[in-house]
């Protein structure tokens, strides 16, 4: 019988959550880096025992963890970051221009077909790349040459924190950066443009078309179909039929369009799952009710999934990294929350049970699946 591994990156530490196919019964690891931050940590697709890990700390800096054995035992690899050339600088919170400035790994996306490279999204926004398991890591200039100058960090900073991977088109990769927007290279990173039309955001940005400068918080697309991109933006959930070319709105019937997460069901790709929460400003879910909710139909119509999850009094938020599903069938969803609690569905979202309910803030879920 197939197994699930859980990967969970926590304000204060990692944990690794395992159970069999039937994922009704979990094992729940020691923490390990222990009062560190773990902002993601993820699998190679070829090889599942070669984990990658983000470390970072505001005191001792960023350290990248690798595992050859599982999550067993961990050895710190390359954590040379620097940005190539003369890095220049972008645009500040006040409009001015600020130097670039390494702060940290927002997330570790290995390849699909060699263990040993891994592209890196850090934080000031731009992308790294390791062909050597992690020991040395070099930029992708090209990425910040694309109106980089424009970029202006949100809320939360600015960084980049979403990696896809085209499995037919390996020269093709998209990005997504807070708060810049969606970036996408068709030559392995040579060049890079835009990738924005149709996104509106009215309350941060004066210009209606700007190329850049949106609020992405998340996108996800389904390896069969790599063309049809699914978004959540800081307000409104969006749809791309055209490798990014252009964006429309799916928000539909959802009670807040505000959210963090977006994830598509691993055999159903018109299937996707979002967290709204109230606002920008309450980071919190609508009503005090925490409900994923689902589209069977790419969008526009959105049915709550409420079984097994608090449906008062509950004001825990869900983070952009913190949503996962495996490839078992059905497909399990897996998601963490602000408050310490690893939700898990064995039924693509019909029903939840929590795997564990006390951990420190959860930064990112990953799930693999195992033979």
């Amino acid at each position: 019988m197939s197994g699930i591994r859980v990967l969970v990156g926590t304000r204060k530490g990692a944990f690794i959550l395992t159970s069999d196919g039937n994922r009704e019964r979990w094992e729940i690891s020691a923490p390990q880096f222990t009062g560190w931050e773990i902002y993601h940590l993820k699998g190679s697709p070829v090889d599942p025992n070669r984990l990658y890990a983000s470390q970072t700390s505001g005191w001792f800096g960023q350290v990248i963890q690798r595992s050859d054995d599982g999550g067993k035992t961990w050895a710190p690899v390359g954590n040379e970051f620097k940005y190539d050339g003369v890095p220049g600088t972008h645009q500040w919170y006040d409009g001015t221009q600020h130097p670039w400035e390494f702060k940290r790994v927002w997330h570790l996306e290995p390849s699909l077909t060699d263990p040993d490279t891994v592209f890196a999204g850090a934080e000031d926004a731009a992308l790294f790349r390791t062909t050597d398991g992690g020991r040395t890591w070099r930029e992708l200039p090209a990425l910040r040459a694309a109106k980089g100058h424009l970029w202006q960090p949100g809320a939360g900073g600015m960084g980049l924190h979403t990696i896809l991977l085209d499995a037919a088109r390996p020269d093709r990769i998209f990005v997504a950066i807070s708060a810049a927007g969606v970036f996408r290279t068709d030559d392995g990173g040579a060049t890079w443009r835009p990738a924005n039309r149709g996104l509106k955001s009215p309350f941060e940005l004066p210009d209606p078309d700007a190329e850049v400068g949106h609020c992405v918080h998340r996108i996800a697309a389904h390896p069969s179909r790599p063309d049809v991109l699914f978004m959540q933006k800081h307000w409104d959930v969006m749809r791309s039929d055209d490798a990014g070319d252009s964006w429309h709105e799916v928000s539909g019937n959802l009670p807040s369009d505000f959210g963090f997460p977006i994830d598509v069901h691993a055999h159903e790709p018109d299937t996707i799952y979002v967290v709204p929460i109230k606002s920008d400003s309450e980071h919190i879910p609508p009503e005090g009710k925490l409900r994923v909710y689902r589209s069977r139909t790419g969008g526009n119509e959105w049915e709550a999934l409420t079984k097994g999850l608090p449906q008062k009094d509950c004001y825990v938020n869900v983070l952009r990294d913190a949503m996962a599903v495996d490839s078992l069938e059905p497909c399990g969803v897996y998601f963490g929350t602000t408050g310490g609690q690893v939700y898990a569905s064995a039924d693509s979202g019909d029903s939840w049970i929590p795997i564990v309910r006390d951990l420190p803030a959860v930064l990112s879920v990953e799930v693999q699946t195992l033979p």
